[in-house]
């Protein structure tokens, strides 16, 4: 077992939850800022959160950006910059899902860089100032709205690459679930996916004496089971609030202090999305399975603690593959695909391979173990 490492954690983001809450808009943001409204392919416009936001800054100065995309475009957020540029613009809010909170993360750092702004996807600039950012959640999953995270999608080069900084972190969140009401079954299971991968990812790989942070992970990992188990609920302000508050707690910093991750899943994953457009949440779901069987005994001892704590086996049925069969079980019940052919997809596993390459994803995983070639196998069971 091994002891936590030392952390400095923060995290400045003000949360606002629960309904009725998009009003305060008009007193999070001072009257004198200029605004930037950035949103998405317009289905605010059709859930009344459009108008809400409207009426909460009327007596704002607001400018608007449309059509990011649900992996926002770097192309396209270079508009949005160019924007902010010409009307000096000293605010943007973010309404939408993570990509929409993503890319205004993006547009709140590149505003304030001379440079090429994919400069900051590549690490070769760091970003130390952003405009401030305020973000309406519409769609749980990633939990952009409390952390300085942000992965963007060069479309005319098929690259999906992520930048972090405390710089972006939204000055506040606000979160109400009743906006979910109008989401697909599709973008519930995909935020469902997410939430559950991000916990996994810093959870398992080997054991720790993080006691908080072991147990707060299996918790939200039950989380999901339960709200999978309910599914036919998911309409239900309950069933709701407790997605969008499981979905921000697994990724805002606090399950993963001083402990190992992985992320494994996450770097393959975006390959696949970025050459073949799955979505996000489809391509975790296909490859975390994959990257379990292929690590299982460097896995073995937390897979065992999770089929224990999370799934409740025990006996002769607590076994590594069970616990991943159990992970599988999980995202069919909610009707997500495992196997890229079961998207019709016919993977040309060495391109992906060597887009990892290309982008230094050559030691993935908690110990560096997950090579180009152990890559390969981990793509060839996902097929």
């Amino acid at each position: 077992m091994t002891t936590f490492d030392n952390f400095n954690y923060y995290n400045p983001t003000r949360i606002i939850f629960g309904k009725d809450t998009i009003g305060s808009l008009s007193t999070l943001i001072p009257k004198d800022k200029r605004v930037l409204f950035i949103y998405g392919g317009g289905s605010i416009k059709n859930n009344g959160v459009y108008t809400q936001v409207s009426e909460a800054m009327k007596e704002h100065t607001c400018f608007e950006f449309s059509g990011v995309e649900a992996n926002p475009h770097f192309e396209t957020l270079n508009k949005a910059v160019q924007l902010v540029r010409e009307n000096n613009i000293d605010f943007i809010l973010a309404v939408g899902g993570g990509s929409v909170i993503d890319g205004a993360k993006y547009v709140a750092a590149a505003a304030l860089y001379d440079g090429d702004g994919w400069d900051i996807l590549e690490w070769k600039h760091i970003v130390k100032k952003a405009l401030p950012i305020g973000a309406v959640l519409t769609l749980p999953a990633t939990g952009s709205e409390s952390n300085g995270g942000s992965v963007i999608t060069k479309a005319e080069t098929h690259e999906k690459r992520f930048f972090k900084s405390e710089a972006v972190y939204p000055v506040f969140a606000i979160m109400n679930y009743t906006v979910m009401t109008t989401l697909s079954d599709r973008q519930l299971a995909n935020g469902m996916v997410d939430t559950f991968v991000h916990t996994t990812e810093q959870y398992l790989t080997f054991p720790t004496d993080g006691m908080v942070q072991e147990g707060y992970a299996e918790a939200l990992l039950r989380n999901v089971a339960a709200l999978a188990k309910d599914w036919e609920n998911r309409r239900t302000e309950s069933w709701q609030k407790n997605l969008m508050w499981t979905s921000n707690q697994a990724l805002n910093g606090l399950i993963g202090l001083g402990v190992p991750q992985d992320w494994a899943t996450h770097m393959i994953g975006h390959e696949l999305t970025a050459i073949y457009g799955l979505d996000h949440g489809q391509t975790l779901a296909i490859i975390l399975p994959a990257v379990l069987r292929q690590m299982r005994l460097q896995k073995s001892k937390k897979l065992l603690k999770m089929g224990r704590n999370v799934f409740g086996l025990e006996g002769a049925a607590l076994t590594e593959e069970n616990t991943i069969n159990k992970i599988e079980e999980l995202f069919r019940s909610i009707g997500v695909k495992l196997t890229l052919t079961e998207y019709g997809i016919k993977a040309d596993v060495e391109a992906v391979v060597n887009a990892l390459k290309s982008h230094g994803m050559t030691a993935l995983g908690e110990t560096g173990a997950i090579t180009p070639d152990v890559s390969a196998c981990i793509l060839q069971r996902a097929l």
